[in-house]
C-alpha cells in the first residue's frame, strides 16, 4: 500500500508531498506524473514515480494498486477536467483503492458559479463509483492574490469586482497539510471538510495589509464586472478565463468564499497562515 498523489509535479501537488515526507517514509509515497524529467527531483528524494496522463485512460491502469491512498489533485484545465476526472476514479476503481480524496471546492453543492460545476460533478462521479472518499473542499489560495503582485504595486491598487465580499484564504501550504493528514490519518473516510482561512478578509482590508508592507498607497478600485473583464482581457488574459475570474468575484461578493468552518486548523493542527504573513512572503520573493 502506498500514498499516491496525482498532478504531484503542480504547485500543490509538491507541497502535498513535502508534507508527506515529514511523517512517511518516502518509498511509502508514489506521485503520479506525466512527465518523467519534471518529476526528477521528487524521484531524487526516493519517491516511487508512476507515469500517467488524465488525458489518457490507458496509461492510469497501473497507477493505483489495491489498497493505496490517493490524492485526486484536480486538474487545472477548465472544461477538460470531468472526463479526465473520470478517467483517474474508473482506474482507482478497478485497482481496489482504499481512499479516494479529491480537492474539489468550497462549499460544494451550495457554490453556483461556473468554476465550481467541475467539482461538483466530480463529487458525484466520486459518490456513484462507491470508493471510500474524502472530500477536500478546498477555499482560495492567499497566493491567488499574493503570487502576481507586480502590476498590483505599479499600478497602486487592487481591483475586483467583489464589493465588500470576503475571502477566507489560506496558503496553499496549509491546504497541503491538511490533505496529507487525511492522507495519513484516520477516521477520515466519506467524510467531507469545508476547508478556509480561520480570518476572512474583504479586498479593502488586503490592500490596507499591502499599503502597511509596503509602505505605499495602494486602494482598492471596486469596478463593475464588465470593467474588471476588459481590464483584465487588456492585461493578456484569455476572455474565457477572465469571465470566470470575474464571476468569481460576484461570488465573492454574494459571501460564497467567505465560509470559517475551521475544518482546515482542525486538520493540520494550528491557525492557517495569515493573510500579511503571505503578502511578506510574496513582497520577499519578489525582491529576491
Amino acid at each position: 500500500m502506498s500514498i499516491v498523489v496525482t498532478g504531484a509535479t503542480g504547485e500543490l501537488g509538491r507541497l502535498v508531498i513535502d508534507s508527506l515526507l515529514t511523517t512517511v517514509p518516502a518509498d511509502g509515497i508514489a506521485a503520479v506524473v506525466r512527465d518523467k524529467e519534471k518529476a526528477a527531483g521528487l524521484a531524487a528524494r526516493g519517491v516511487e514515480l508512476r507515469i500517467a496522463d488524465y488525458d489518457r485512460p490507458e496509461t492510469l491502469a497501473g497507477a493505483f494498486h489495491s489498497g493505496d491512498r490517493v490524492l485526486l489533485i484536480s486538474g487545472s484545465e477548465v472544461g477538460k477536467r470531468v472526463p479526465q476526472h473520470t478517467a483517474v476514479i474508473e482506474a482507482a476503481k478497478t485497482a481496489g483503492v482504499a481512499q479516494l480524496a479529491y480537492t474539489g471546492i468550497l462549499g460544494g453543492p451550495d457554490a453556483d458559479f461556473a468554476l465550481a460545476d467541475e467539482h461538483k460533478e466530480t463529487e458525484g462521479l466520486i459518490l456513484a463509483s462507491g470508493l471510500p472518499y474524502t472530500f477536500l473542499r478546498n477555499g482560495w489560495y492567499t497566493e491567488n492574490y499574493t503570487a502576481n503582485l507586480a502590476p498590483v504595486l505599479e499600478h497602486g491598487a487592487v481591483v475586483a469586482n467583489a464589493g465588500a465580499g470576503r475571502v477566507s484564504s489560506a496558503s496553499r501550504a496549509d491546504y497541503a497539510a491538511a490533505a496529507a493528514a487525511v492522507l495519513t490519518g484516520e477516521g477520515h473516510l466519506n467524510a467531507t471538510y469545508e476547508l478556509s482561512g480561520d480570518t476572512a478578509w474583504s479586498f479593502a482590508e488586503y490592500a490596507a495589509v499591502l499599503s502597511e508592507e509596503t509602505g505605499r498607497e495602494i486602494a482598492y478600485n471596486d469596478v463593475p464586472a464588465a470593467v474588471h473583464q476588459e481590464i483584465l482581457v487588456a492585461a493578456g488574459l484569455p476572455e474565457g478565463f477572465a469571465a470566470i475570474l470575474v464571476d468569481v468575484d460576484r461570488a465573492i461578493g454574494r459571501g460564497l468564499l467567505a465560509g470559517t468552518s475551521g475544518d482546515l486548523a482542525r486538520l493540520i493542527g494550528r491557525p492557517t497562515t495569515p493573510l500579511a504573513e503571505s503578502v511578506r512572503t510574496a513582497l520577499a520573493a519578489a525582491k529576491a
